[in-house]
């Protein structure tokens, strides 16, 4: 069963995204607090896969407003399936899931970005699920000055 993420799965949470993370710890506060910021969120939602009263899988869509064409995507930012579970299907339905919801949500396509590391075992399972590799992704690490760094985060104004 697919639903929306709960308080009561920080834990399963927890364990989801530090093994996508290679296996760096995440705290529950630290995971609370995420899920405070996703709850806050108008484009952002959290789901998990639960079997036997299990979490066994995580998948956060967000949607993306394209200004470009005027239309919107689905993008998948995280999908994580835990290591005992994989090869069962459980990301195949999160991934049907996350496009079913882009599409109730008036998106034109559903997209998702995955690093080098994963070129392995991810993206061939993106690649037979019909995504296509369009491009690459650039990151420019960003630096608060000292003084920006006891402001709270604010929304364009």
């Amino acid at each position: 069963m697919i639903r929306e993420a709960a308080d009561c799965d920080i834990s399963s949470l927890c364990e989801l995204m530090s093994e996508l993370s290679g296996g760096g710890h995440i705290s529950g506060p630290d995971m609370q607090n995420r899920m405070r910021m996703l709850e806050e969120s108008m484009t952002d939602r959290v789901y998990v896969y639960e079997q036997d009263a299990k979490v066994q899988g995580v998948l956060v869509l967000r949607i993306r407003e394209n200004i470009r064409e005027v239309s919107r995507y689905g993008e998948i930012c995280v999908i994580v399936v835990h290591a005992e579970a994989k090869r069962r299907g459980i990301g195949r339905e999160l991934m049907v899931f996350a496009e079913q919801r882009a599409i109730e949500l008036g998106c034109k396509a559903a997209y998702l970005i995955s690093g080098f590391g994963r070129k392995n075992e991810a993206h061939p399972f993106y690649l037979e699920l019909g995504y296509e590799i369009t491009g690459y992704r650039f990151i420019k690490p960003l630096e608060r000055s000292s003084t920006d760094e006891s402001a709270a985060p604010a929304a364009f104004s």
